[in-house]
């Protein structure tokens, strides 16, 4: 079977796996703070070192590509209050934790973080230091939309220690951008490069976007152009996720304005010859780096690890979530806070954590997490000989027996290997070893490529 075939045979709906179990079949509703909190001691018993992770949502306009909780205003009266519920919920969190924890990963999500004016997030970053402490080996990153980000607030993040940046290019293309309605130029994004890099940002990624409104080859080829330009250490090259029945913004077009099939197999397949020709590396699911990159190091040593915070250069036990719809971690649960900005101020006002739902993990649950993180960072995993992990692998095997005919996978005794050919088709091979997807459930995730 040639390559167009197999991306049309498994360019089919499946999880993204930012998470095991996937949000959809957590179990818990309201989880309690007691058991929660108490998975969290369990860990810092063992290592206090943590990741934490802040949701900003709000945005002056909506990017209507964009399947992010996110909270549209231009009132910025907004910010001192969120910023107050984030700290009294970092509090709430210092005053029941059974020893101080060292944030050793910082990373402001949204909606647009540099929505905020620089004296709030430097209220945010001083306040959250002052009941915890830093790790010396810091790893602080936040995203950032060309359109809102000041000099200003650059320099202000750097000072307090931020040293990894991620900027929302998606394509360069005036009129893609003005079909998703995301304002900004090329000259901002080249500002915001060069700004970093004289502020002495380590480490500088481009999140792009194929399979977007009206996106044809040579929008790719000019894409990758003003990014050969730019050299970025690292970058993110994403299919664009149309599910309209979840995010009403992409409704502001139609299903015919969108690339789909063999038209947006060729965008990725254009994007991915031109990356490798510039000199960038696939590390790892939709993910790119210069060797000079420390993600690129990370992979190459085999430290690379994924969590909700995206690809990571090492791995925390702990992921703490602030901040409405954020989902936080341990090692053996998951608990994610109220969407809504509102009920998750009264929650934080009233002294709860506010959580709206979560997963206890078993031991099976344990193990696929463990083979599908190896499997996106790594390319490969190995199971156990033991009575579990055989029975889980014995089923994957079988679902994927198609992909192992067709060169996708190598498997050796109890090693699973994805060949070169079969990368693209990680989720698709990670979804085979999910116990808990079956295509019934396709309606709720978007497509593999």
């Amino acid at each position: 079977m040639n390559n167009y075939s197999l991306i049309e045979k498994y360019n089919v709906p499946v999880p993204r796996y930012t998470s095991y179990p996937t949000v959809p079949n957590w179990t818990i509703n309201q989880p309690r703070s007691e058991e929660w909190i108490s998975s969290i001691n369990e860990q810092l018993i063992k290592d206090k070192e943590i990741s934490l992770y802040i949701h900003l949502p709000f945005c002056e306009e909506l990017c209507t590509y964009c399947a992010c909780n996110k909270r549209i205003t231009k009132n910025h009266s907004v910010e001192s209050p969120y910023i107050d519920s984030l700290l009294k919920e970092w509090k709430y969190y210092i005053q029941h934790l059974s020893v101080r924890p060292i944030i050793k990963e910082l990373h402001f999500g949204g909606g647009t973080p540099t929505f905020f004016s620089s004296n709030e997030l430097r209220r945010l970053v001083n306040g959250i230091e002052t009941l915890s402490k830093f790790s010396d080996q810091k790893l602080f990153s936040l995203e950032v939309h060309p359109n809102t980000t000041t000099y200003d607030q650059l320099k202000t993040l750097r000072e307090l220690g931020f040293n990894r940046l991620s900027i929302g290019v998606q394509d360069v293309n005036e009129f893609i951008l003005s079909a998703i309605n995301r304002t900004q130029t090329k000259e901002q994004v080249e500002f915001l490069t060069s700004a970093s890099n004289e502020l002495g940002y380590e480490s500088i990624n481009y999140d792009i976007i194929y399979g977007l409104p009206f996106q044809r080859i040579e929008d790719i080829e000019e894409t990758m152009s003003f990014i050969n330009n730019q050299r970025p250490d690292r970058l993110a090259f994403y299919s664009y996720a149309h599910v309209p029945w979840k995010s009403k913004g992409q409704r502001a077009f139609s299903d015919e304005d969108v690339p789909d099939g063999q038209e947006k197999i060729l965008l990725r397949l254009k994007g991915e010859e031109i990356l490798k020709k510039i000199g960038y590396h696939h590390i790892g699911m939709d993910h790119y780096a210069l060797e000079s990159d420390t993600l690129y190091k990370s992979y190459v040593s085999g430290k690379l690890h994924r969590n909700f915070m995206g690809f990571t250069e090492s791995s925390t036990k702990i992921l703490i979530g602030l901040g409405a719809s954020s989902i936080s971690e341990s090692h053996s649960m998951y608990v994610q806070n109220e969407k809504d900005v509102e009920a998750y101020q009264e929650n934080i006002n009233s002294g709860i954590l506010p959580f709206i739902k979560g997963h206890r993990l078993n031991k099976a649950e344990l193990l696929i997490r463990e083979n599908i993180i190896s499997l996106m960072c790594h390319n490969s995993t190995r199971w156990d000989k033991n009575q579990t992990a055989e029975y889980i692998m014995e089923m994957a095997l079988h679902r994927m027996s198609s992909k192992v005919q067709e060169g996708l996978v190598i498997v050796d005794k109890n090693v699973l290997q994805i060949t070169p050919k079969g990368r693209a088709f990680v989720r698709n091979i990670c979804a085979d070893i999910d116990i808990h997807f079956s295509h019934q459930s396709e309606k709720l995730f978007s497509k593999a490529l």
